[in-house]
């Protein structure tokens, strides 16, 4: 595979990018690819006391990118863990699962949220995006706890993933399968993600995004990471 990112980050640092969530994608991507990032002060700069926004979503995302990079905001992980009740985060599977992997890139097991992950999966769950995004938060968890009790759901759901993907070998659209592709690299799926990886230097847009009209931050950021992970695992 042949794949030249300049003017991706080109289309990219040509963006005012102010959201933390898109923020924390460009971060990430940037410092994969080795580029000048200029975004890890700016993202350390929109954090309000140990949080950002007071959000779990943007504050998880965050952090994990942070720890990457390798700033570790203990106190951070510990303002995630104080709104987990009964084992979960709002009873949300999406603020669930991005404080899981967050706590994992802070260093912090959490079985109690795991195990209500797996417990309550159920049918209004099964879409790909989704379940690629469980997956991902039970593998960084499971290599935080030194533990393979997840291993067999995790290998069951990844199955389940790679039997919804398209004619196309798409996951519909580009942002769902990214976070699919990564899922299923860290899950050791590498090889059956190949052609999908194709399908998706093929939606890259003429002026090196990715994204409708014109090209979108967050789509964009995906790709990159999912370029660079698939690319390190050949």
């Amino acid at each position: 595979m042949i794949f030249k990112s300049e003017a991706s980050f080109k289309w990219l640092y040509s963006q005012e990018i102010t959201k933390v969530k898109d923020l924390a994608r460009v971060t990430q991507a940037s410092y994969l690819w080795n580029e000048e990032n200029k975004f890890i002060e700016q993202l350390i700069g929109l954090r309000t006391g140990d949080s950002w926004n007071n959000d779990l979503r943007d504050t998880s995302r965050a952090a994990s990118v942070l720890a990457l990079t390798g700033t570790v905001f203990t106190e951070t992980g510990r303002w995630v863990l104080e709104k987990e009740k009964n084992g979960s985060w709002n009873e949300d599977v999406y603020d669930s699962t991005y404080a899981l992997a967050a706590l994992a890139d802070l260093g912090s097991f959490n079985c109690g949220g795991c195990r209500w992950l797996i417990e309550n999966y159920g049918e209004k769950w099964e879409h790909p995006g989704t379940t690629s995004l469980i997956i991902t938060a039970l593998i960084k968890q499971g290599k935080t706890g030194n533990t393979n009790d997840y291993d067999e759901f995790i290998e069951e759901k990844a199955r389940w993933i790679i039997s919804r993907k398209e004619k196309n070998n798409s996951w519909k659209t580009p942002a769902t399968s990214n976070l699919v592709i990564q899922s299923l690299i860290l899950a050791d799926h590498k090889d059956e993600v190949n052609e999908s990886v194709e399908w998706i230097l093929g939606q890259m847009n003429d002026n090196g995004s990715w994204g409708k009209d014109g090209g979108d931050i967050n789509t964009t950021s995906l790709s990159l990471i999912t370029l660079h992970e698939y690319m390190s695992s050949q």
